[in-house]
């Protein structure tokens, strides 16, 4: 959709943000 290369930069970034919230979710449950 957004071209070359469009869908691997949107991946790498959903799975940093779905990293990021994992982390947190983990530490407050901690």
């Amino acid at each position: 959709m957004y071209g070359y290369g469009g869908s691997s930069f949107v991946l790498i970034v959903v799975l940093f943000i779905l990293l990021i919230i994992v982390g947190t979710s983990f530490m407050k449950g901690y």
